[in-house]
């Protein structure tokens, strides 16, 4: 796969249009959209549907720090409440609390570290895992009920088409 170069920071009007498109693999055409532009508008979105798909949290489901946290030990592994913490970018504190919540709740379990008997290792159980799954289904069945009621099979296609494109950038970042 050919990489393409990094654009650089958006120039002033001094530097004229021509300086960031002679360091781009292609050139825009006059209809092609600004990456800057495109950007913006991306992280504005994505951040949108993020928010009301967190915000849309039925009583009794998991906090968003309790899913970060089940989530992050399904991909990653096992880990300690402390590499949680830094990994979420959370006080250990408020982890310790988090984790004592699933703990209760049979979503992960505590266990010695085999390599260093004074470290814990926080694990998902298999609860856990039926959770996230069950979390992500629900999600997904929401989306779905949007995508049925309110886009039409063209807008559907066009989403489609982009979900791969959204996926690459979100593993490029």
């Amino acid at each position: 796969m050919t990489q393409q170069p990094a654009l650089p920071d958006r120039p002033d009007d001094s530097d004229g249009p021509e300086s960031t498109r002679s360091e781009r693999h292609d050139p825009p055409g006059p209809t092609d959209p600004d990456p800057y532009d495109l950007g913006g508008a991306l992280y504005d979105v994505i951040g949108l549907v993020a928010r009301r798909l967190r915000h849309s949290r039925a009583p009794g489901e998991l906090s968003l720090p309790e899913r970060s946290a089940l989530s992050r030990l399904a991909g990653a592994g096992p880990a300690s409440a402390a590499e949680l913490a830094r990994t979420e970018q959370v006080t250990a504190q408020a982890m310790g609390t988090v984790v004592n919540g699933l703990e209760t709740r049979g979503f992960v379990e505590r266990r010695p570290d085999p390599h260093d008997g004074r470290r814990i290792i926080v694990s998902l159980t298999e609860a856990g895992e039926g959770v996230l799954r069950r979390k992500r289904e629900a999600r997904g069945r929401q989306l779905a009920t949007v995508l049925t009621e309110r886009f039409t099979p063209a807008e559907l296609q066009a989403l489609a088409a982009a979900a791969p494109l959204l996926e690459r950038l979100g593993e490029n970042l």
